[in-house]
């Protein structure tokens, strides 16, 4: 652990709505992908701390759900994920696409913040998205609706401005100890990040014939004698018909999304991997509490 007497630390929280590019930020912050990425609304469903450790200080990002109107369940679960950690953390990052603007979603969040007793900073991500003129309207908009502690416009796509919100953050910051160890970049065990690596080519491959009903549970992790490992996991979806464009023609479509997540799974692992994956089905899952507890979405671990 750091025992530099001036280290700095802290939690920060990531908010706004779906596909605003939150997890594209954190995998730019820490170097590594722990948060899948989706061109999908609503990807992530858990939060997912990820650390920055420097050598004066140490910040660790929560990658929250979207904000949105729940339309089940675990919609309703997602949505208190991302509201409960406003309460938990040194500083607030609320995230909005330049490319969409200002819209009755951002106003409940603005709404949410009213009660926030942490500095809260606008995000304005995907600015290499429109003219810079589109820019300053939109800062204008925003510095009217909310008192920010800054407003920072970044591209976490292509890294603009990024490194100068980790310093910006990094000074507000107080001093703390290091919480996690230098090299540890979440604090998920490697089995959710797995699962979330399978779901992320699910999500990716099948467009929009399969929503976001499914679920990745990792059923077995072993090392085998030639030091590969095995891992054996589950895609659950709802209806059987989502089954059978799972599994693709001659399994064409599931060998794809086993080949494409082995690849970022190695990378994550740094070992070989040899991974095994079925499809069960369980209908409407995402309406059911016990099989959302199941699958690991349970309110009282938030």
């Amino acid at each position: 652990m750091n025992t530099n007497t001036n280290f700095k630390s802290g939690f920060i929280t990531i908010i706004g709505r779906p596909n605003v590019g939150k997890s594209t930020f954190m995998n730019r912050v820490i170097g590594q992908k722990i948060a899948i990425m989706s061109d999908k609304a609503q990807t992530t469903r858990n939060k997912i701390q990820g650390v920055l450790t420097t050598d004066d200080a140490q910040m660790v990002f929560i990658d929250t759900p979207g904000i949105h109107k729940p339309k089940h369940r675990l919609g309703d679960f997602m949505v208190n994920v991302a509201e409960n950690t406003l309460n938990e953390v040194d500083a607030v990052l609320f995230m909005i696409n330049a490319k969409e603007g200002y819209g009755r979603g951002d106003q409940y969040i603005m709404d949410l913040l009213q009660k926030v007793k942490s500095p809260v900073f606008l995000i304005i991500n995907k600015i290499d998205l429109i003219h810079p003129d589109e820019l300053f309207q939109l800062i204008v908009q925003y510095k009217d609706k909310y008192n920010f502690e800054e407003i920072i416009p970044i591209s976490a796509l292509e890294g603009n401005n990024v490194n100068h919100l980790v310093d910006v953050l990094k000074g507000h910051l107080e001093e703390g100890p290091q919480y996690y160890p230098a090299d540890q970049v979440t604090d998920h065990p490697e089995r959710f990040v797995i699962s979330e690596l399978i779901r992320e080519k699910v999500l990716h491959l099948t467009k929009e014939e399969v929503p976001h009903s499914i679920a990745v549970v990792i059923e077995n992790i072993e090392k085998r004698e030639n030091e590969k490992l095995l891992i054996q996991a589950i895609i659950v979806t709802e209806r059987s018909t989502q089954k059978g464009i799972l599994i693709g023609k001659q399994g064409s479509m599931l060998k794809n999304i086993g080949r494409n997540a082995r690849k970022d799974i190695e990378a994550l692992l740094g070992s070989k991997v040899y991974l095994e994956l079925w499809i069960k089905v369980k209908k409407d899952w995402r309406n059911k509490q016990s099989q959302l507890h199941e699958l690991g979405f349970r309110d009282d671990e938030y």
